[in-house]
């Protein structure tokens, strides 16, 4: 999976890349044979392409790569830090364990790290141990790959989670042995939990993979993750992306860590998804829709995009589009037990379903307004109130007691269905069926 935090990281560097002018690479960090799986490859790519981060330069799908220093698979690197792991050991600033180990030889002066967001750091190594470069079964070590790569790709700036920080100064160590300048660092800082604790891998929320099943807008999440450590200073939260890459830099990165909070992000969702324009809901819609198994692709394009018109206020996430449609979507729908026992076994509401499809056989125009005013001359009619009404005809259209607003409903519905709904309601009623 892609975690939230490696996600963010992402973000980060892509918003600099864009700031900059400059070139955002997908290097694909595989060594870890446990961990390296199609199906993480194929969730990174995913991620980040739902998340709108394009990359310049680097690992493509199917294997293919984009630019002009690859291969941008760490796993299809060996021969490279072979290399690289052989200049070391001739220039003495490596040696061999017995057991076939490769060690690097860690300088025993200070260390010094000049961080563009922590500022400059020194670290002691008179104690420090010579890592391990390449393990005893000829495999290189990720801190040296990691440095293999970035002077093979020519990157200049790197930007990473604050837990790398202590790494830095091994890394800058490695690029003085090999006669090269390392790059610009910059950690950011981490994203805890609720609970103040690093966020895991194993976390909910941890996942951007969730996000896309939950049907979050990815124009929200990547709103909210850019918040996470970085500020435009002015109390506003929701931005727009073209915004925020002109306005991002790296001297206003917070130091601090940063709380994640579900809470803040499904409010940034909700005010995303009201300024999504009707075209663009609907998209998405469909696609969320389609995802999750739900088949529209019969329906009338009219019918449906009136359905999610009327819905679209109710929700604030895709996961809800199926249950607030299903009423639309087919005629033998089920009734809810409540709602009937309040609204459908009351006495007189199977005369009140007469009476609602009397009224609306005879309706001349089909629209909201027109609907609502005929019903309410119903109840005036037999001197009673309009939700004695109201509630049968919804559970009778729809088999539920809440839904979209009812004449919003019962327009979209049309009136041949609401007339036959209402009939099969009365039906089944007289026959005890509900």
């Amino acid at each position: 999976m892609l975690h939230i935090g490696s996600a963010r990281s992402a973000l980060f560097n892509w918003l600099y890349a864009r700031h900059c002018g400059g070139t955002f690479v997908l290097r694909i960090e595989d060594t870890d044979k446990a961990r390296n799986t199609p199906e993480a490859v194929a969730a990174i790519f995913s991620g980040l392409r739902w998340l709108g981060l394009d990359w310049d330069e680097g690992a493509m799908e199917g294997g293919e790569n984009k630019g002009d220093y690859g291969p941008y698979h760490q796993s299809q690197r060996t021969e490279i830090y072979q290399k690289y792991g052989e200049k070391l050991l001739s220039s003495g600033q490596a040696y061999r364990e017995p057991d076939g180990s490769i060690r690097f030889k860690m300088p025993k002066t200070p260390g010094v790290v000049k961080d563009l967001i922590c500022g400059e750091i020194t670290f002691e190594r008179m104690m420090e141990p010579d890592p391990t470069i390449f393990r005893k079964d000829g495999s290189p070590v990720f801190h040296f790959v990691n440095v293999v790569d970035d002077l093979e790709m020519k990157i200049t700036h790197v930007i990473r989670g604050e837990d790398h920080l202590s790494n830095t100064h091994k890394h800058i160590a490695l690029f003085e042995a090999l006669g090269e300048q390392a790059p610009a660092y910059a950690h950011i800082p981490l994203i805890l939990n609720p609970g103040g604790s690093k966020m895991s891998k194993r976390e909910e929320g941890a996942a951007v993979g969730q996000y896309i099943e939950q049907g979050y807008l990815a124009e929200a999440v990547r709103n909210y993750l850019c918040l996470l450590g970085w500020s435009p200073k002015d109390n506003r939260e929701i931005l727009k992306i073209a915004e925020v890459i002109e306005k991002f830099d790296l001297p206003q990165i917070n130091r601090s860590n940063a709380r994640f909070d579900i809470n803040k992000l499904y409010w940034i969702n909700g005010e995303h998804w009201r300024e999504l324009s009707a075209e663009d809901y609907h998209a998405f819609a469909r696609r969320h829709l389609s995802t999750h198994g739900v088949d529209v692709s019969g329906l009338d394009p009219a019918y449906l995009n009136g359905a999610l018109d009327i819905i679209r206020e109710k929700i604030k996430l895709g996961r809800d589009l199926p249950e607030w449609l299903d009423p639309f979507l087919k005629e033998e729908f089920e009734y809810d037990a409540k709602a009937v026992e309040k609204s459908l076994k009351a006495e007189g509401a199977a005369q009140r379903l007469t009476d609602l499809i009397t009224c609306y056989q005879g309706q001349q125009v089909w629209k909201a307004a027109e609907l609502e005013q005929a019903l309410v001359q119903l109840a005036e009619s037999q001197a009673v109130k309009t939700g004695l009404y109201v509630h049968p005809c919804r559970v009778g259209v729809s088999g539920r007691g809440v839904g979209p607003s009812l004449y919003h409903m019962l327009e979209v519905l049309g009136q041949e269905r609401v007339v036959k709904r209402l009939e099969r309601t009365r039906e089944l009623l007289g026959s005890g069926k509900i």
